[in-house]
């Protein structure tokens, strides 16, 4: 069985889908790995590390994936790479397939076998699967860095005989694994550190960690969380509490990282432009959720920008940021999701089509399209068209 890992061809993206490591242990099942060249050199994986652990350099896309039975990659394919992939391929990747069913069709159409990893169910086992934890767990560390390398003072209380400089006061919005980590290293930088979450459960993984966590309404979020651990659309009156009890937050901090994401929808408004208004001059947003639509409507995908005087970062991409450990753990991801359904006499993949990670992620098989949370999804809000103001009506409400 031939597994291919090309070179990632969409813009930004640093990353590759497969480490030396890995790589080993895949030839190790008797499976012939096919690598792109250049395919790891944004990550620090050169051809040679990818030849002593035993896979084949491909001259280019085309070799790699004319025939090959597995595709791993970071992104999904680009319309030149769908049609260099056989029928009957697996294709595994971040395909975000929640916000991009032409795509999916596309798959379904050609004959592939593709499994988007981002939907991957959030149960135990499937923690080492987990291609979000492992790349927002890096985020979440950048952002802290970016933030402090942003802002124009020490994180940590320092005394001096000159003077005492006070520690930096630093926000966290959204405690999923990328806020988690935010706060674990703030708290390692020496930053007063409070925390905010439309789920109540993470009040304590808040103070385990060091951080004060603010609440805006606990009875509004004791429903605030799907079963599978992410948060819920909460209702316009939930938002407009929450800008109250963050508008007065808000003007004391320093640096704001804002994390929170909706799957398949856009990311939600937590920081308005009257909000960062009333911050002190000087501080700094990080905005992780910006290639969504942004926290910030003031973030910019892929800049820094100065707005009343605060400093927005919109990077793009920031697990990519860090494309060495990136990599590794994104690879390590993929890895682990399929080992479980290696044949070892035969040596090729047997998958279990009714274990839970494979039918939760499985997006299309057989020319259709299979995943029934997909099917079940719109597609992602486009800015809508200019509507004329109807008589006697509210005006509409933003689609988020």
């Amino acid at each position: 069985m031939k597994i291919a890992i090309p070179k990632e061809r969409r813009p930004g993206e640093t990353r590759v889908a497969g480490s030396p490591e890995v790589v080993k242990k895949l030839t190790g099942f008797g499976f012939d790995v096919i690598v792109e060249k250049g395919a790891g050199e944004n990550a620090a994986f050169t051809d040679d590390a990818f030849k002593q652990a035993g896979a084949t350099i491909a001259k280019d896309a085309a070799s790699a994936l004319k025939q090959a039975d597995v595709v791993l990659k970071i992104l999904r394919p680009t319309s030149p790479e769908l049609g260099m992939l056989k029928k009957g391929c697996v294709l595994i990747a971040y395909l975000q397939a929640m916000t991009n069913k032409t795509e999916v069709n596309a798959y379904a159409k050609a004959g592939i076998t593709a499994f988007a990893m981002e939907l991957m169910p959030r149960i135990s086992r499937a923690q080492s699967m987990d291609i979000l934890s492992s790349q927002s767990n890096l985020a979440g560390y950048l952002a802290v860095l970016e933030g402090a390398v942003n802002f124009g003072s020490a994180f940590p209380m320092m005394m001096t005989a000159a003077g005492t400089v006070p520690p930096a006061k630093v926000f966290i919005m959204g405690v999923g694994v990328a806020g988690l980590q935010a706060i674990a290293t703030a708290k390692r930088l020496g930053a007063v550190v409070t925390a905010t979450d439309v789920r109540p459960a993470t009040k304590e993984q808040v103070e385990s960690l060091g951080g004060k966590f603010l609440a805006v309404d606990p009875e509004m979020e004791k429903d605030a969380q799907t079963e599978g651990g992410y948060a819920k659309q909460m209702p316009p009156e939930y938002f407009e509490k929450q800008k109250q009890v963050v508008s007065e937050h808000i003007k004391k901090q320093d640096v704001v990282i804002t994390t929170a994401l909706i799957p398949g929808r856009p990311a939600p408004v937590l920081v308005s432009e009257d909000m960062v208004k009333t911050m002190k001059p000087g501080s700094v947003i990080v905005d992780l959720a910006v290639e969504a639509g942004g926290n910030c409507p003031l973030a910019q995908l892929g800049k820094i920008v100065e707005k009343h005087g605060v400093k927005i970062v919109g990077h793009e991409n920031m697990p990519g940021r860090l494309a060495a450990d990136a990599s590794a753990l994104f690879a390590k991801n993929l890895f682990n999701f399929i080992s479980p359904h290696v044949d070892a006499e035969k040596k090729t993949l047997n998958f279990d089509w009714e274990d839970e990670t494979v039918t939760g992620s499985l997006v299309t098989r057989g020319g259709k399209v299979v995943n029934e949370a997909l099917s079940a999804s719109k597609p992602a809000a486009q800015k809508p068209a200019a509507k004329k103001p109807a008589a006697k009506k509210p005006a509409a409400k933003k689609g988020n």
